[in-house]
């Protein structure tokens, strides 16, 4: 089976979230069990880009609206991944050092057109179209409904929904770039009186599936505005737990981390990591260490953070580090905590991915306060690694993470206020002073499977049924 996913992100080529580390995974281990998984995403001015070489395999012209756009469609001359990368390469338009803006309306509603438009040209055009996010959201409305497209009608289309809180928008002034259409059919685009990427996708993807099925039920109670159009197309909607690339995060093999371990060795590895994390962060290696790896936005529940590490840093024995960046007086809320806690808080703002996997094998514990978390990867990483996670129930969190006191491995929590974050976090210090519990959990959460082959098996399943559903 030919499958070609399209994306914003995609691991390593570009990340800002959990989305490229699940398009850098699933065509990998789709291809595995033997099918022919590719992705195809913008042509950015990055680091890969910069880093590698490229061959062009189409060239071709875009209009959109009253603008012209030559274009090209490359491919890496090395076997750089484990699956095909095509690009889409617009010189004005989508090779920016940045993924996303302000208005990112005519950038992916260019990638998007040129996908199709070169998916057109192909001799053996993919079986199946999985599409992630809103940015390829009006992919499955003009495989359907634009004229130029009719030939691809009858390519099965899924969509995914990493986030719903984010729906591209845009207003009917940019309705003259979609390609044609019979304009009776307008209502698929439209909900609450603007066009609608992804609510477009919802009505005309052939399956829809978010990233674990309890963020599925949320959904219809949930979901900025969508809630009455997933439960009117729940009968083809379905929950698909991710999975994390268990080659990129294995302690056992990992060249960021200082010290590789595994159950075994867990002691002396974790020890190691912790050392060089305290040393490096002014931090005192004899105290629990409890990270933090996010964005700090609403969602992730980070403007409840300074208060909270400022009732754990005033009433525990604690170590706290976070890796961040986002809402910019929340950043400076956090900062500012450092100079009041010298020696037992510091805070990394901005992104570094080395780093990250560090925190993964040398922090004690996880926090997860998270609002909304449709999957949520960071907790299988820290399982993987022998980090206990501290987290709130809610979506995919929910799914992987049992609180201890249930007969689980985690520290789980009902409600995103301070009181409530502030008692997770005392659980999890008590738990650390009971070293035989704590040293046999942290064992036993890194046997713990969240690998992308169950995943990878049940998307394929999904696509197998719609073939023979519709055969």
């Amino acid at each position: 089976m030919k499958i070609l996913h399209l994306s914003a992100e995609c691991y390593p080529i570009a990340k800002i979230g959990g989305l490229a580390d699940v398009v850098g995974a699933l065509p990998k281990y789709q291809n595995e069990v033997g099918e022919d998984s590719a992705v195809i995403m913008p042509f950015y001015d990055n680091k890969f880009t910069a880093n590698n070489s490229f061959t062009t395999i189409f060239n071709g012209e875009l209009t959109l609206g009253n603008a012209v756009y030559p274009y090209s469609l490359l491919k890496t001359t090395d076997d750089v991944l484990d699956f095909d990368v095509f690009f889409i390469h617009i010189e004005n338009l989508l090779f920016e050092k940045y993924v996303y803006s302000e208005n990112d309306i005519n950038r992916f509603l260019a990638f998007q057109i040129v996908a199709l438009d070169w998916i057109l040209t192909l001799e053996n055009p993919p079986d199946i179209l999985h599409c992630h996010d809103h940015h390829t959201g009006l992919i499955p409305f003009m495989a359907q409904e634009s004229f130029k497209y009719q030939s691809l009608n009858q390519i099965p289309v899924i969509t995914t929904i990493h986030n719903a809180q984010y729906q591209g928008w845009m207003s009917y002034e940019h309705l003259h770039k979609i390609p044609q259409f019979n304009i009776e059919k307008i209502g698929l685009l439209d909900w609450d009186k603007c066009i609608n990427p992804l609510a477009a996708a919802i009505k005309c993807a052939w399956r829809v599936t978010t990233v674990s099925p309890s963020y599925m039920e949320e959904l219809k109670h949930h979901a900025n505005g969508l809630e009455h159009l997933l439960s009117q197309e729940s009968t083809k909607s379905v929950g698909i737990l991710n999975g994390i690339d268990t080659d990129v995060w294995n302690p056992e093999t990992d060249d960021f981390i200082i010290k590789n371990y595994n159950k075994t060795t867990i002691a002396s590895g974790k020890k190691a990591n912790k050392k060089w994390l305290c040393e490096t962060f002014n931090l005192d290696e004899q105290k629990p260490l409890v990270a933090f790896i996010g964005r700090l936005v609403g969602e992730k529940g980070a403007e409840l953070l300074p208060a909270v590490f400022k009732n754990a840093l005033q009433e525990q024995e604690i170590n706290i580090l976070l890796l961040g960046s986002g809402f910019k007086e929340t950043e400076e809320q956090l900062s500012s905590l450092k100079s009041e806690f010298e020696g037992n808080y510091n805070v990394y703002i901005g992104y570094d991915e080395k780093l990250s996997h560090l925190i993964y094998a040398g922090a004690d514990f996880l926090l997860m306060p998270s609002r909304v978390e449709p999957c949520g990867l960071n907790q299988m990483y820290c399982l993987r690694y022998g980090t206990v996670p501290v987290v709130r129930s809610i979506g995919g969190l929910k799914d992987t993470v049992i609180d201890i006191a249930k007969g689980g491995f985690g520290i789980c929590h009902d409600e995103v206020t301070v009181a409530d974050i502030s008692s997770a976090i005392d659980r999890a210090l008590k738990l650390y002073k009971k070293k035989t519990q704590f040293n046999a959990n942290r064992k036993f959460v890194m046997s713990i499977d969240h690998s992308w082959k169950v995943s990878a098996n049940a998307y394929i399943n999904l696509y197998n049924s719609i073939k023979q559903h519709y055969d």
